[in-house]
């Protein structure tokens, strides 16, 4: 029969573990290891009281592919004081991709076509990833947007502003890559998974939460 202290000793320790609120268990991010703190970062847009997390990411990545659903599902999950952006990364302000998430925006389509970007270029393999201006342009007709208004506001000045400040954006805040997600506009996640990515940011944002 096994003494009471050898079996005592780790039921009281679980039974501690159960009591102990997430906080307290949850190891605080690590500058270096799981962040980096971007030096004179400014976020996106005007915080409000808010708390700004940014995913920088590419269409036609196969990674932000995978990270979208799973970016999706962690928004629904936050608080009203949590604003989830997503980015293009704007590496040539000539992007065809970027540009048009950037004249979507503008016109009130890009819950429209964001998903359905995703899904013509790595599942039903009818959009190229270097597609053109024009082939973009061809394939959000088919969803419904207006062709005319999207070739215009593709080259609006407001849409090339809108390109340069995503450029600045994505200069200043380090990412070599995407997906990358950027807190505030203060703290590049790291994280050797896209789950450990978002835990990362969950703890970035209680950071930015806490007085």
């Amino acid at each position: 029969m096994k003494s009471p202290a050898r079996w005592q000793a780790p039921f009281l320790a679980l039974l501690l573990a159960a009591l102990l609120p997430a906080t307290a268990l949850a190891q605080a991010p690590v500058e270096g290891q799981d962040y980096v703190r971007i030096e004179g970062g400014e976020p996106w847009q005007p915080l409000d009281g808010q708390v700004e997390v940014v995913e920088i990411f590419a269409y036609a990545c196969h990674v932000c592919d995978r990270f979208e659903p799973m970016l999706k599902a962690w928004e629904r999950t936050q608080p009203d004081d949590v604003r989830v952006t997503r980015l293009p990364a704007a590496y040539n302000v000539r992007d065809a991709f970027a540009t048009a998430f950037f004249a979507a925006e503008a016109m009130g389509e890009l819950d429209a076509v964001h998903a359905a970007t995703f899904d013509a270029i790595h599942r039903r393999g009818i959009l190229a990833r270097n597609a053109t201006h024009a082939e973009i342009a061809a394939f959000y007709a088919q969803l419904g947007v207006d062709r005319g208004e999207f070739g215009a506001r593709m080259q609006a000045p407001e849409t090339a502003r809108k390109l340069e400040a995503a450029h600045q954006f994505l200069r200043a805040s380090g990412a070599e890559g995407t997906p990358t997600l950027v807190v505030n506009g203060k703290y590049r996640v790291l994280g050797r998974t896209l789950g450990e990515m978002l835990e990362i940011a969950e703890q970035l944002v209680e950071l930015e939460r806490a007085p």
